[in-house]
């Protein structure tokens, strides 16, 4: 039988994979002629560093800082009209301490280079500046950047994987996590299993580092955010996008559209992505929100899948009742019949009313566990030995995340135990008489002849007789009588209704004959029975 559930097999995180990014440099100094030498005579990005912009004094800077999305290095005067280097590299000890910065002073002063180094001051170099030396020390600045960086993104990855492994918020948050805004989005690949079902290992670790890149391309692209993936299983990934200082323009629409546009060179993938919040104590709950927004893809192939397109779509859907037990029926027919072909074509039109109602993969899913608990009851009956064993695949819905790959796997399971059914040796004669007594049950009421029921079991009279009789213990003849006389029975004792109508509603045409029979049945005549009924149900009262 088919179970539902996401398996743990491993994990692999990502923080921004391609890390070789250009370290952010602001120039600031109160002479242009000298910001324009600093940001032109020196090739920066020979040295990985990129030049964000220029500031004529700390104010200044401070703004270009907040509206640049952030820098790592600054490279600044000391003495400057307005506010100077050292209240600069004050300020930024408070509010971005994890920029770098080197000081340039045109005075040998012991004062002013002490202060620097107490305020957390990279470098202190003195003017004219030599550019050997300024490269050098750039070039350290680069190294530690990049060792803060990869150790903060491993400080990410293990942070993350937690949340989600545990669903729980837990630990000190690594301080790259740190952002205004964020979202949780969780990706799949549409019809995962019908596409990359049978892939080798190599070439899914290759699909899988292209999904990681390209759903964090977008995000490469704009300083002003982060981000960290987990892939919770082959199919299910988990990224957190993290704002850093908050922006006047919309950048979600702009982000995941984009997101989706990259994600086309590995095929359609579609998109869950949680509310907006502003705290990560959320991003565990907002998980499980992006998560379960997944499974709607299937209804109309939407691929950004937000929290209002569910609650549209749980609008319209009404999920009707779905009538196992005659399902089951149906079913049990056809394994022992032994056509393939008819219980292929059972499984497609079961298939394609679910998708006409806007069933949810889960829906289905559900509804063929409690078909899977009534066909094992029906097939222990007629004697099927290890009913409980076998036909269990996992249907892990992230792999199996369609109509199509789903209905192959429940097609699959039965056309397995058609085979068990046939190699078992049962007497289908049993189903041959089950289903007899089900048409017997519906033409009661009827002048019906076992003729007529072997006819449409489309086996001979005599052949029927000879089931039916080991089967049941009883006769054809004498087995429509106890079920027209029971319910006579019931119609005397809760109906007014003349004797010769209930006759006729019981199956007889003959009133006299109706008699007999009943007296025969219940050695009493059918007024008596009514009389005896009334007189119990008095003293009931």
């Amino acid at each position: 039988m088919l179970t539902y559930g996401l398996a743990w097999r491993w994990m692999k995180m990502t923080v921004n994979p391609e890390q070789s990014r250009k370290i952010r440099m602001l120039i600031v100094d109160d002479e242009a002629v000298i910001r324009e030498g600093l940001h032109h005579t020196i090739d920066w990005a020979d040295y990985g560093v990129e030049v964000v912009g220029e500031a004529e004094d700390g104010r200044e800077a401070l703004q270009r800082i907040a509206e640049s999305g952030g820098v790592d290095l600054v490279l600044s005067d000391i003495r400057m009209d307005g506010m100077d280097g050292l209240q600069l590299a004050e300020r930024l000890k408070v509010l971005f301490p994890e920029v770098c910065m080197i000081l340039v002073s045109g005075y040998e002063d012991f004062d002013y280079a002490r202060q620097a180094m107490r305020l957390g001051v990279t470098d202190y170099l003195l003017k004219p500046v030599d550019i050997d030396e300024l490269t050098a020390v750039v070039k350290g600045v680069v190294s530690r950047v990049d060792r803060q960086e990869d150790m903060g993104l491993q400080e990410a990855r293990l942070w993350f994987a937690g949340l989600v492994r545990s669903g729980l918020t837990s630990g000190k948050i690594p301080a790259c996590l740190q952002g205004t805004e964020y979202r949780i989005v969780a990706s799949q690949i549409a019809d995962y299993h019908t596409r990359f079902g049978g892939t080798a290992s190599d070439e899914l670790e290759a699909l899988q580092n292209r999904w990681i890149k390209a759903i964090h391309r977008p995000v490469e692209d704009d300083h002003c955010l982060e981000s960290v993936s987990v892939l919770k299983n082959e199919n299910l990934m988990i990224s957190l996008i993290v704002v850093k200082p908050p922006r006047e323009r919309p950048i979600w629409d702009e982000l995941l559209s984009g997101m989706i546009a990259c994600l086309e060179e590995i095929g359609t993938v579609y998109l869950g992505v949680s509310a907006s919040f502003n705290t990560l104590e959320l991003a565990a709950s907002a998980c499980t929100e992006a998560v379960s927004l997944l499974p709607y893809y299937v209804l109309e192939g939407q691929q950004l899948l937000l929290p209002e397109y569910r609650e549209a779509m749980e609008m319209q859907r009404v999920i009707p009742n779905y009538d196992t037990v005659t399902a089951v029926r149906e079913l049990v027919s056809r394994l022992f019949k032994q056509d393939p072909e008819e219980l292929g074509a059972f499984i497609s039109d079961m298939f394609a009313v679910f998708r006409e109602n806007g069933l949810l993969l889960e829906d289905i899913l559900h509804i063929y566990e409690e078909l899977w608990v009534l066909l094992r009851q029906q097939l222990r009956r007629s004697g099927m030995p290890d009913m409980d064993a076998g036909f269990k695949a996992a249907a892990d819905l992230s792999i199996y995340n369609s109509y199509h790959s789903l209905r192959k796997l429940v097609l699959d399971e039965m056309l397995e135990l058609q085979h068990q059914v046939n190699v078992s040796g049962l007497d289908k004669s049993y189903w041959i008489i089950e289903k007899a007594k089900r048409y017997m049950d519906d033409q009661f009421r009827m002048d019906l002849k076992a003729s007529e029921v072997a006819s449409w079991l489309k086996i001979t009279p005599s052949h029927f007789s000879y089931i039916f009789k080991q089967s049941t213990g009883k006769g054809f003849t004498e087995y429509m009588n106890e079920k027209r006389i029971n319910h006579a029975k019931k119609l005397l004792a809760t109906t007014h209704d003349k004797v010769f109508e209930i006759a006729d509603q019981a199956g007889y045409k003959e009133y006299k004959y109706f008699v007999s029979v009943f007296k025969t049945y219940t050695g009493m005549t059918p007024k008596e029975y009514r009389g005896l009924m009334a007189g119990k149900k008095a003293e009931g009262e």
